[in-house]
């Protein structure tokens, strides 16, 4: 009965995701050394959440791994630094970059993509999609308005001309 309130408690899920504290990760181990069901109880959720890890996982893009392998290769190859390529030159402030040569101002690093489109959850695409018919319906709606207070307007108009027609 102890067991099944400690494992519905939610500590196990705080430990498995990393969120517990000191105290809590002792009372852990020390309830899953005592009891069988408990044990079980975190393997089975520790599986659980390694399925829906899995599941839930995105591949990377298939150049990927030949990209890091390129990488790493190039690092290897490279030779080794030598630290007076790095000395600050007190005139100017310059810094001397691998090659010996000084660069003034900031250094950017070109980072190369695959493609131009941005990509999003799934549950994203509704909220977006919401969003723009909403703006439509919104845009509609001040259209109308629009042609509504200028009609009303007109209205007006006509009225205080045969108003001052009448006064006359």
């Amino acid at each position: 009965m102890i067991q099944q309130q400690y494992i519905d408690s939610g500590i196990l899920e705080a430990y498995v995701m990393g969120s517990a504290s000191d105290e809590e990760v002792k009372e852990l181990m020390y309830m899953k050394a005592t009891y069988p069901e408990v044990k079980f109880a975190l393997q089975q959720l520790e599986v659980d959440m390694e399925h829906i890890a899995q599941h839930m996982a995105i591949s990377p893009p298939a150049r990927t791994w030949n990209k890091i392998s390129e990488s790493i290769d190039e690092l290897m190859v490279r030779p080794k630094d030598n630290p007076e390529q790095y000395q600050t030159d007190r005139e100017d402030r310059n810094f001397k970059n691998f090659n010996g040569r000084t660069d003034n101002g900031p250094q950017y690093i070109e980072v190369e993509s695959e493609s131009s489109h941005m990509k999003i959850h799934k549950s994203w695409k509704w909220v977006f999609a919401a969003v723009f018919v909403l703006g439509k319906i919104f845009l509609g709606c001040a259209i109308y308005f629009y042609l509504e207070n200028r009609q009303a307007q007109l209205k007006i108009n006509e009225l205080n001309t045969e108003l001052r027609q009448i006064k006359k």
